[in-house]
């Protein structure tokens, strides 16, 4: 049985490097391909390449604490969201018409992640196992707490009517310290499974580079397959006669939020809900922060000014409903714990939304997320533990949010 597994994973492993490795080659000697291939290479790059970071992730905990692999997980896993943002923040600089684009690819990859990714991440993890819910763990404290500040600063966004560099500075170092207190979560040896079992065996040095690796050559095809993967499906799309807006808002950030969809999934088919949530809960993090916070020194840079990005009334419209389901989620999260009715009403808020775009409608659906966020904090428990996310600091105690669970467990 074990030399039948070690060649199992061994033609896993050489399969998985193979689909990656696919596209590197083709993009590197420019091959001119035709559809369907202009979408199936690349997006098999994307699919072999999110098995290799989940690899990756699993092998740095030997390394770092959970909570910082995961973080330089989720970094990986949306640099193809930040390469598209930032291409559109660029060019709005020296095309206005193109500002409206930027904020929609940021409004819509952050809906897309709250409303569909963590519902069809539990929902998979129920198929897997029946379990109706997904427990957090202590150590995703630190990803909570960024969520919660970043997300009521970000109702400054809205008010003011621009992304401007003061939002630089606040985001971008909030995410800074999330990487630190990150670094300083505890340390929990990981189970291994498949592949990375056997590269954890490896001598610490040769461990090591091969973890680099699987950061690195993954993170390599995501950068170089995103664009052609999402023009060859705007592409298609653009001949179904769809509105440029809704694309870029919508069908964009799915084709680049892909990676870590894919990454999350395998960790909860792999009974590794936790990771894989919180995988999703640190791309929330890293596109709340890092991801808006460079929009407007992107914006600065390219037009040679030190101006903010302004934002019309569609814009500002939906930065307000993308803030009010951020808070939504970080009150549902607050207690420590993610389940299948939440689930449920995160996705037919989002889902039911998308065939509603008319002004009203989406003051309508934002004023929705903020009551239903004021009746989840009227329970005491929700509230307590909403409370203790703010007052406690980046590193509570786990004992005391037990309670709250208990709490939850009534409810």
């Amino acid at each position: 049985m074990g030399r039948r597994a070690l060649w199992r994973d061994a033609i896993w492993f050489g399969t998985i490097v193979a689909v990656t490795g696919q596209w590197i080659i083709a993009h590197a000697m420019n091959l001119p391909l035709e559809p369907p291939w202009t979408v199936l290479l690349p997006g098999l790059g994307i699919f072999g390449a999110a098995f290799l970071l989940s690899w990756g992730a699993e092998l740095a905990e030997l390394e770092l604490s959970q909570s910082l692999a995961l973080a330089f997980l989720a970094l990986m896993a949306v640099l193809p969201e930040y390469a598209v943002d930032m291409y559109l923040a660029w060019t709005a600089a020296k095309d206005p018409s193109y500002i409206q684009y930027a904020a929609a690819n940021m409004t819509g990859a952050n809906r897309i992640l709250i409303g569909f990714g963590w519902p069809v991440l539990l929902l998979c993890y129920w198929l897997k196992s029946r379990q109706r819910s997904i427990q957090l763990h202590a150590e995703q404290r630190v990803e909570l707490r960024a969520l919660v500040l970043a997300t009521l600063y970000a109702f400054t966004i809205p008010l003011k009517g621009t992304f401007s560099l003061l939002d630089t500075v606040v985001l971008v170092g909030l995410f800074i310290a999330y990487l630190i207190h990150s670094s300083k979560a505890e340390h929990v040896t990981p189970e291994f499974h498949g592949p990375p079992a056997r590269i954890a065996v490896f001598p610490k040095t040769l461990r090591r580079l091969a973890t680099l690796a699987l950061f690195l050559l993954p993170g390599y095809t995501i950068f170089i397959a995103a664009e052609p993967f999402a023009d060859g499906l705007l592409h298609s799309a653009r001949h179904l006669g769809i509105e440029e807006f809704v694309l870029i808002q919508w069908l964009a950030p799915l084709a680049s939020e892909s990676p870590e969809f894919i990454v999350a999934i395998l960790f909860a088919l792999r009974s590794k809900p936790g990771e894989g949530f919180g995988a999703l809960v640190s791309s929330k993090v890293n596109q709340w922060t890092l991801l808006i916070g460079m929009l407007p020194l992107v914006y600065a840079i390219s037009g040679g000014r030190l101006v903010p990005m302004p934002l019309d009334a569609r814009q500002t419209e939906e930065v307000l409903l993308t803030v009010a389901q951020s808070l939504l989620a970080v009150v549902m999260l607050a207690n420590w714990r993610f389940g299948v009715w939440e689930a449920v009403l995160l996705l037919s808020l989002f889902g039911s939304q998308l065939a509603l775009t008319a002004p009203r409608i989406r003051m309508a659906y934002a004023v929705a997320y903020l009551c239903i966020s004021a009746a989840y904090l009227m329970h005491p428990a929700y509230r307590r533990s909403f409370i203790n996310l703010l007052t406690m600091g980046w590193r509570g105690r786990q004992g005391r949010s037990n309670g709250l669970e208990q709490g939850h467990a009534r409810t």
